[in-house]
């Protein structure tokens, strides 16, 4: 079964994909610069902790966006490209249910010191998350050419 948008639809629907792309990718920017910032001592896990909870909400209205905008842009679903690109949204999806469990976790700990295991576990969350966005990004900069 295929969705087939006429000219107006697919311009509209990619200017939701473009601006859901901004919205969540840039949130998703914006909690791991905090990341860096506590990582180079410059602010305090609670400080970074309280400044990032608003933001899991543009990144999931941003992937919502994505997903809901992609439907109507012809995404060739025959394509390994496609194909990779939607198993990395996949990814995406499930890393940020558990950064959202992590988030919480570490929201928890008390006098600011996280265990290490909590700390690896946000390190490697990142590490997909980054990963996973920038590598759908690139996919679907290389679908759009053709």
């Amino acid at each position: 079964m295929h969705l087939r948008a006429d000219v107006t639809l697919h311009t509209a629907a990619l200017f939701v994909h473009l601006a859901s792309l901004v919205l969540g990718f840039g949130a998703v920017l914006a909690i791991d610069y905090y990341g860096a910032l506590w990582l180079t001592g410059r602010k305090t896990l609670r400080e970074v902790l309280d400044s990032t909870a608003p933001l899991h909400m543009p990144v999931w209205a941003g992937l919502g966006g994505l997903l809901f905008s992609g439907a109507f842009l012809h995404p060739d679903l025959a394509s390994p490209l496609t194909c990779v690109k939607l198993g990395l949204v996949l990814v995406l999806s499930l890393n940020g249910v558990q950064a959202s469990a992590l988030h919480h976790r570490l929201a928890a700990v008390e006098g600011g010191s996280a265990p290490r295991s909590l700390l690896i576990r946000g390190a490697v969350t990142a590490s997909v998350s980054q990963v996973a966005w920038w590598g759908a990004v690139a996919i679907g900069f290389l679908n759009s050419r053709h």
